[in-house]
């Protein structure tokens, strides 16, 4: 185990990645507004919904947003209370272990002693309280402990579309008694087939791995220096660098092309687990999004008020009030109206959709 720490005594820093290619939501969603930057359930957007949780935990001033270039201007646009250095576009889409290091250079540069939280942008979250509770604990223990911090949710079912972690034993290091339960790290487990998920779910002692972290810029550092020195060497570049923005511009395009758990999580000398104690839905899917519609007698689910006659578990949104949706004699659709869009498939079809817009001339436009 590596030693303890010396952390700063400040509050955190938050990372919240915030890109995406507006894929899965299509035609709702395009490439300049993917996931995070829709209403999809209130007059909020998924990713004003995140930094509002985060509201009592730390100041905006510590809040990084890590953006692309197609979604600057709108991010920007969302977050006025962000001072114009803390949203940061990649120039180029490297995946998370990229992102994360250019995360941890921005850190260092303020505070090299720093602890970190990493947080996605696009998901549901009900329990404010609880989350920032969660997210306090885990920083402390990053803290305390030196050891990575992701954080699991219990599973609901038997999910083949997460990642999930293996959990070993409890993990002990004077937290207090009343505070979330934390454990070592077994394994991270890639997307496993459907049986495979049941064992896992059956089993008891898998979390899904919703891509929360929390740690000490000294810990990953650390782990970075010693799996990926590349990612490393960018991170302590970016520390010192008389130009900041400059450094990423000619250094990000050419970084290693590899997802956090691949680059550091899995060799990881030292992870905790903590059980997440809020609620949580990663709203992956048009299907996953019928969970938060309206529902009529018959389940057709929408964000309307469709005109329906004999038709039965449809899910409807309709982001133009000037049309009107009308269903007759159809079951288990997924309906969506844009401007200049409509979508009709099963929905059981729904995971298809980004083979279906690599067809559509000009679809994420």
């Amino acid at each position: 185990m590596p030693p303890p720490a010396s952390p700063s005594a400040s509050a955190p820093y938050v990372l919240v990645l915030a890109g995406g290619s507006g894929e899965r939501f299509w035609p709702l969603s395009r490439r300049a507004r993917p996931k995070q930057l829709l209403r999809l359930f209130s007059d909020k957007t998924l990713l004003e919904e995140t930094l509002s949780r985060l509201e009592g935990l730390v100041t905006p001033e510590r809040i990084l947003v890590l953006t692309n270039q197609d979604q600057e201007s709108a991010v920007r646009g969302l977050l006025p209370q962000l001072p114009a250095e803390n949203i940061v576009a990649e120039p180029a889409k490297r995946d998370t272990a990229a992102a994360v290091a250019l995360a941890v250079g921005w850190v260092a540069r303020r505070d090299p002693g720093a602890t970190m939280l990493v947080l996605p942008a696009d998901h549901v979250i009900r329990d404010g309280a609880a989350f920032r509770r969660d997210l306090h604990a885990a920083a402390q223990a990053a803290q305390a402990t030196r050891a990575l911090i992701t954080i699991g949710i219990r599973p609901t079912w038997a999910c083949p579309g997460f990642g999930y972690i293996e959990l070993g034993e409890r993990a002990d290091f004077g937290q207090p008694a009343d505070g979330p339960p934390f454990f070592n790290v077994a394994a991270f487990r890639e997307k496993p087939a459907p049986e495979l998920a049941q064992i896992f779910l059956e089993r008891g002692h898998y979390r899904w791995n919703a891509g929360m972290f929390a740690w000490t810029v000294p810990a990953v550092l650390s782990e970075f220096s010693k799996q990926m020195p590349e990612l490393a060497d960018f991170i302590t570049q970016l520390k010192s660098a008389p130009d900041f923005a400059a450094l990423v511009a000619a250094r990000f395009a050419a970084l290693p092309k590899i997802s956090l758990d691949y680059a550091i999580m899995e060799g990881a000398g030292h992870v905790l687990c903590l059980e997440a104690g809020f609620d949580w839905d990663d709203v992956g899917t048009w299907t996953a999004v019928a969970n938060y519609l309206q529902q009529d007698n018959h389940g057709n689910a929408a964000n309307c008020a469709p005109t329906t006659h004999e038709a039965h578990g449809n899910i409807v949104f309709n982001d133009d009030p000037a049309r009107t949706v009308a269903l007759l004699g159809v079951n288990d659709l997924i309906v969506v109206q844009t401007a200049d869009a409509t979508l009709i498939c099963h929905r059981h079809e729904a995971e298809k959709i980004k083979q279906l817009i690599s067809r559509v001339p000009g679809a994420l436009q």
